[in-house]
């Protein structure tokens, strides 16, 4: 059966496979959407197949070439199925971004979870410095830290602000430094899958997290949290050494991330060098 240009078959075959290798190549957004399509088709198609194998009264004397046209049709049902979309594909897809997204979804303010390492991206992140600088100043001043040690901390919670924390409905937290929201907190909240780290080990679980009016809002939120909780005050004291503040926020428990500390020094050495002036575009 011949399948639209745009709409793949299930990837059983080697044709269908190298097609979806190229597109995972060359657009690895669609290519997520893509396999995570292909799932759910060959989910569905496991799911008849068992239901035939339990109907009472299958022959199973029945001819191959009847097996194979009832294998057939199931494929064909489950990719007709899947195109329609029965939610899994969506999940997949969200599971995926929000994994990808990494320390964006990090559990921080009192609360430890996981982050990944954030690689700059060209004009990306230059952009993301630019735009975060003067509210990143205004802390730094508050804390006597440089500026680019926030910024770069923001960096590699975000992904450099390509995955900032994002309510169900796509509103926009503004939430740069994944602080949670505690019992304390009064203000707007998202829930937010994150990666929390138990004894070294990554789990996925869903928690509250701030959410804020603007930027600024959320860069002074930070400050006050490093600033007024003796637990970072190694950090909010380290002045100019990056790699003190890192351990600092570390050691003070802001992430479960065992490399936590390694990540943040590099990521803040990286904002260092795209905010210096040699490296403005």
């Amino acid at each position: 059966m011949m399948q639209a240009a745009n709409t793949p078959g299930l990837a059983i075959d080697a044709q269908s496979l190298s097609a979806l290798k190229r597109t995972a190549k060359e657009a690895p957004q669609q290519a997520t959407r893509q396999a995570a399509k292909q799932f759910e088709a060959l989910f569905m198609n496991m799911l008849l197949k068992h239901m035939r194998e339990t109907l009472p009264g299958s022959d199973p004397l029945s001819s191959e070439a009847s097996k194979t046209y009832t294998g057939m049709l199931d494929q064909q049902m489950s990719q007709k199925m899947a195109d329609k979309g029965l939610g899994l594909a969506d999940l997949i897809v969200k599971h995926l971004e929000r994994s990808r997204g990494g320390g964006a979804n990090a559990a921080r303010s009192g609360h430890a979870g996981g982050v990944a390492a954030a690689a700059p991206t060209g004009g990306n992140a230059r952009d993301f410095v630019s735009r975060m600088r003067n509210h990143a100043e205004e802390a730094a001043r508050s804390l006597g830290v440089p500026a680019h040690f926030i910024v770069g901390q923001a960096a590699l919670e975000t992904g450099w602000g390509r995955h900032e924390i994002k309510g169900a409905d796509g509103t926009n937290s503004r939430n740069l430094f994944g602080i949670k929201a505690g019992g304390n907190w009064t203000g707007k909240t998202v829930d937010v899958m994150t990666t929390e780290y138990i004894n070294g080990v990554p789990r996925k679980i869903v928690d509250k997290f701030r959410a804020y009016n603007s930027y600024a809002e959320s860069f002074r939120d930070y400050a006050n949290l490093i600033g007024r909780n003796a637990r970072y005050s190694a950090a909010a004291q380290a002045g100019a050494d990056a790699n003190q503040f890192a351990r600092g926020l570390a050691r003070g428990g802001y992430a479960t991330d065992p490399r936590y500390a390694e990540k943040l020094a590099q990521v803040i050495q990286q904002a260092g060098q795209l905010q210096s002036p040699t490296n403005q575009a």
